[in-house]
C-alpha cells in the first residue's frame, strides 16, 4: 500500500514539473510592445491633427480659419479675387518655389553623386577628413548656415545677388549632403563585385560605371532628388536669408509674411498644395526605391552576361 502511494506520489510529482507555468502577459518577452506602439500613434496624432485642421479649413466657404462654415473650393479657383489662382502673389509664390525646388535637383544631384563616388573610392589619411567636412552643412543649423550665406554673398561674392541665384546656391549647399548621404549608403551596400566583375570581362572604367553602377544606383539616385525637391520646396530659413525682394518670394516665406496680417484660408489652400507636392514626391521617392530594390542584382547580371 505504501510502494503504491510513493508510486502515485512520484507520478504526480513528474505531472506536477512537466506542467508548463504560465507567464504573466506583463512579463511576455515576446508580447506586442502595446505601450511603445501607443506612445508612437499618440505621437503620430499630435503632429497630424494640426496639419488635417489647416487642411481642412482650404476648402471653408467662408473666410474664418476657425469657424467652419460649408464645403467648397472658393479658395483653390472659385473666388474671382482671393483664391489661390486668382492672387499673382500666391501663383509667384508657388511658381519660384517649384523653379527653385527643379533647379537645385538638376544642380545639386549629379554634384552629389560624384562626390558620393569619389568619397567612396578615396583611400588615404585625408579622405576621413574630407567625408566629414561634406557632413558640416547636414549638422549645422539651418539659421547659421543662412546667416553665413547672406554674409558671403554680401560682402565676399558680391557678384551674386540676392535672390534666385543665391537662393539656389543656398539650397545646393545643403542638399548635397542629402544626396552624399544617400547614394553612399546605397554603394556600401551593393559593393564593388559586380564593377570589378564587368572589369575582369573587358569593360573600361567609364563602362563599368556607366552600365553597371549608375543602374544599380538609380533607386538611390531617384530617392535623394525626390527628398532634395521636397526639402527643397519646404525649406524657409536660408531662402528667408537670400530671397532679396518680393519678385523672389517663395511659398514657406510667403505663408509667413501673410500670416502675421489679415489671412484668409487661400493660404491654407496654398499651404495643402505644397504639402501634397512635397508628399507625393516622398512617395514616388519610397515606391520607386522598394521595386528597384528588387531588380536591382538581376539587372546587373543581365548586363554581366551582356557584356561577356
Amino acid at each position: 500500500m505504501s510502494s503504491l502511494s510513493g508510486v502515485d506520489a512520484v507520478g504526480a510529482s513528474e505531472a506536477f514539473e512537466e506542467r508548463p507555468r504560465r507567464v504573466m502577459p506583463w512579463r511576455n518577452p515576446w508580447r506586442r510592445p502595446w505601450f511603445l506602439s501607443g506612445i508612437t500613434w499618440l505621437y503620430i496624432i499630435w503632429s497630424l491633427v494640426p496639419v488635417a485642421v489647416a487642411v481642412q479649413f482650404s476648402f471653408n466657404a467662408g473666410r474664418s480659419r476657425s469657424s467652419w462654415q460649408g464645403f467648397s473650393f472658393r479658395w483653390y479657383w472659385q473666388d474671382p479675387y482671393a483664391s489661390l489662382v486668382a492672387d499673382p502673389s500666391l501663383r509667384l509664390a508657388l511658381q519660384n518655389s517649384l523653379v527653385l525646388a527643379v533647379l537645385t535637383v538638376i544642380v545639386s544631384v549629379p554634384i552629389g553623386v560624384l562626390l558620393a563616388v569619389g568619397l567612396t573610392r578615396w583611400r588615404s589619411r585625408t579622405s576621413a577628413v574630407s567625408n566629414g567636412i561634406s557632413l558640416v552643412p547636414l549638422v549645422t543649423p539651418e539659421i547659421v548656415l543662412g546667416t553665413a550665406l547672406f554674409l558671403v554673398f554680401t560682402n565676399l561674392f558680391t557678384s551674386i545677388r540676392l535672390g534666385m541665384p543665391a537662393m539656389l546656391l543656398g539650397h545646393v549647399t545643403f542638399s548635397i549632403s542629402f544626396i552624399l548621404v544617400i547614394v553612399r549608403s546605397r554603394l556600401l551596400s551593393i559593393g564593388n563585385e559586380f564593377e570589378v566583375a564587368a572589369r575582369d570581362l573587358g569593360a573600361t572604367s567609364t563602362q563599368a560605371l556607366r552600365t553597371i553602377l549608375l543602374p544599380l544606383l538609380m533607386p538611390a539616385i531617384f530617392a535623394s532628388a525626390a527628398i532634395t525637391f521636397a526639402s527643397s520646396l519646404d525649406d524657409f530659413v536660408v531662402s528667408s536669408f537670400l530671397f532679396g525682394d518680393a519678385a523672389n518670394i517663395t511659398v514657406p516665406i510667403k505663408l509667413y509674411s501673410a500670416v502675421r496680417a489679415s489671412p484668409t484660408p487661400a493660404l491654407n489652400a496654398l499651404a495643402t498644395v505644397l504639402l501634397v507636392g512635397s508628399s507625393l514626391a516622398l512617395l514616388v521617392a519610397y515606391l520607386v526605391l522598394r521595386g528597384r530594390r528588387k531588380d536591382g542584382g538581376q539587372q546587373a547580371l543581365t548586363t554581366l552576361a551582356a557584356i561577356e
